[in-house]
């Protein structure tokens, strides 16, 4: 339950980032400029980039080696898994991201702006279970402060690249016609879900303790195929791509920096 607990607090300050940077909307008629698009999603690459090497995959060769295991089977195997389960639910479902005219996933009913807020939800899924399985990975070491400290700064970093992650759903949506108060609900409702996947994320680590290096693995896994297939991508799109490469390096510094330096 301190876990839970630990895993309610960290995601709660997340998903509240993002609920912040959706709240953006009060105060801009339009979208961001392409520039600062960019930079917001290449700084969230880096952050994701560096908090699945620094919290999630190092992390889980460590507690593998521990319990008589070579370090690189289960971080080889949960990262394949956990991009094979984002690669499938992708598939599945439905959701646009923001400036594109067809939806990806599975043919749906729904308006361009639900799948709007799914293609968000979809990236908040392993960011909530990372958090939630680092809360659960400092309980199992309950009598070194480091891990929590460790987990805290992995919330931190997730909670810092939030914040433009949710004015970046909250505005197109604005865009596409709907008023400021349901965009900033939609736009916060995206990152429900990080509360929600944390603390299944706990729940089930403390069921499958002797698989936590692979269940780490499997949700850097999962960061990595959203970086990689979205984020980059996107903060390379059109001209100046050198802007969304620098915001890629920042993220991954500051990331980096939360980590070594808390942890």
């Amino acid at each position: 339950m301190r876990a839970v607990a630990w895993a309610l607090g960290g995601t709660g300050f997340t998903f509240m980032m993002t609920a912040l940077g959706a709240a953006l909307v009060f105060f801009f008629r339009q979208g961001i400029g392409a520039w600062a698009q960019k930079i917001c999603l290449g700084f969230a690459a880096g952050v994701m980039t560096a908090a699945s090497v620094w919290s999630l995959l190092i992390p889980a060769i460590e507690e593998a080696e521990a319990a008589g295991w070579p370090g690189w089977i289960p971080a080889a195997g949960g990262f394949v898994l956990g991009a094979a389960l984002l690669l499938l639910l992708d598939g599945l479902l439905p959701h646009l991201h923001p400036g594109a005219r067809d939806p990806e996933g599975a043919p749906s009913p729904f308006k361009r702006t639900t799948l709007m807020v799914f293609a968000v939800t979809l990236h908040n899924i392993p960011e909530g279970m990372a958090v939630g399985l680092s809360f659960a990975l400092a309980a199992q070491h309950g009598d070194d402060p480091g891990a929590y400290a460790a987990a805290l700064a992995l919330a931190a970093g997730i909670g810092i690249q939030n914040f433009p992650e949710g004015a970046a759903v909250a505005l197109p949506l604005r865009q596409e016609g709907m008023s400021r108060w349901r965009a900033f609900l939609s736009g916060a409702a995206s990152g429900a879900v990080e509360p929600l996947f944390g603390v299944m994320a706990v729940l089930l680590a403390g069921r499958l303790e002797p698989l936590m290096p692979w269940l780490l693995s499997a949700a850097a896994g999962a960061m990595i195929y959203v970086v990689v297939e979205e984020l980059i991508p996107e903060a390379h799109l059109g001209e100046h791509s050198n802007v969304g490469t620098l915001g890629v390096m920042s993220g991954f510094l500051v990331m980096m920096i939360l980590d070594v330096a808390l942890g």
